[in-house]
């Protein structure tokens, strides 16, 4: 039952609702997450749809019965999460002439020119290679 409620939140926070500066790979998050707190999502969010808004907020309703290293981790697994999502979504402005210009893309389609600007070494400012590392992508 433990494997099998992991690897929904795995699943669930691996999703696009979750990425960058200072922040840590999205495995890493889910890593220290299932270290941290697993037992505690078993015994007590067990039933809950997991995606991580939800699985936050019912780790914050049961606060007083989490371990202190989750009470101390959860929190910031989540922020770093967030984090990365909020530096995907930069990507797309802080690469708009790369994307075009270097890439040939559309900044409407960033993902599609990910790989463009993650192995054009040349054309490429310091920004955008700031964003893209930010974002995980490279």
């Amino acid at each position: 039952m433990f494997r099998g409620s992991i690897t929904l939140i795995v699943l669930a926070l691996g999703m696009p609702s979750l990425a960058a500066a200072e922040t840590m790979s999205f495995g890493d998050s889910i890593g220290k997450l299932a270290a941290s707190c697993g037992a505690e999502i078993v015994a007590n969010c067990r039933g809950v749809n997991p995606d991580s808004n939800r699985l936050k907020e019912c780790l914050s309703r049961n606060r007083d019965v989490l371990s202190p290293q989750c009470a101390s981790d959860y929190f910031g697994v989540f922020d770093a999460i967030q984090k990365r999502v909020a530096a995907r979504v930069t990507v797309a402005n802080a690469c708009q002439r790369e994307i075009v210009k270097v890439c040939g893309g559309s900044t409407k389609e960033t993902s599609k020119s990910v790989p463009c600007l993650v192995s054009t070494p040349k054309g490429i400012s310091n920004s955008c290679l700031k964003a893209v590392d930010d974002a995980g992508y490279r």
